[in-house]
């Protein structure tokens, strides 16, 4: 490991690009297979499945992926604006931000609401199956955003591994 890239930089790098990746495979998942597989239900049953699977994501280990992954970008953007002209800091600003706003903000703003919406409604009135309809385009939508903001902060994070190694060697 190169001077200009300290070993706990890159061991917080390399987790935080891991955390981004397996947050996208998650989101991954939903986007190609759960929502079109809950979209052939017929709504009560999508509604009452989406609702269980709400309530069960909120585990130890994915609030903890998916939160400290974004604790992480916070710590990896401040520090890249601190050391701007180091090698990598230009990836680690970009990936971190990307995951802050692309997938965490994203999540926030978009994919919880709806989500709480959801969660209100009778699964069996004909209210969840207005929403279901909206809320399988507008949901999935949002959800493609986030996946493709953690992969690209994923691959921007190991970038910035990568990049002080390759100019070192120069």
């Amino acid at each position: 490991m190169s001077a200009t890239f300290g070993s706990w930089l890159a061991t917080l790098t390399f987790g935080t690009a891991l955390g981004c990746g397996l947050i996208a495979g998650v989101f991954f998942a939903f986007s190609t297979f759960v929502m079109p597989a809950l979209a052939r239900l017929p709504a009560p049953q999508g509604v009452a499945a989406m609702q269980s699977i709400n309530i069960a994501v909120i585990t130890p280990s994915f609030m903890a992926a998916f939160v400290g992954t974004a604790a992480a970008c916070a710590l990896l953007a401040a520090w890249s604006l601190f050391t701007w002209s180091r090698p990598g800091a230009g990836y680690l600003l970009a990936g971190s931000l990307l995951y802050l706003l692309g997938t965490f903000l994203v999540t926030g703003a978009f994919n919880v609401p709806r989500n709480d919406a959801l969660a209100t409604v009778d699964a069996a009135s004909s209210d969840a199956a207005l929403l279901w309809a909206s809320y399988l385009s507008v949901w999935t939508a949002w959800n493609h955003v986030r996946t493709a903001a953690a992969l690209a902060a994923a691959a921007l994070l190991t970038m910035a591994l990568w990049l002080p190694r390759s100019a070192a060697t120069q």
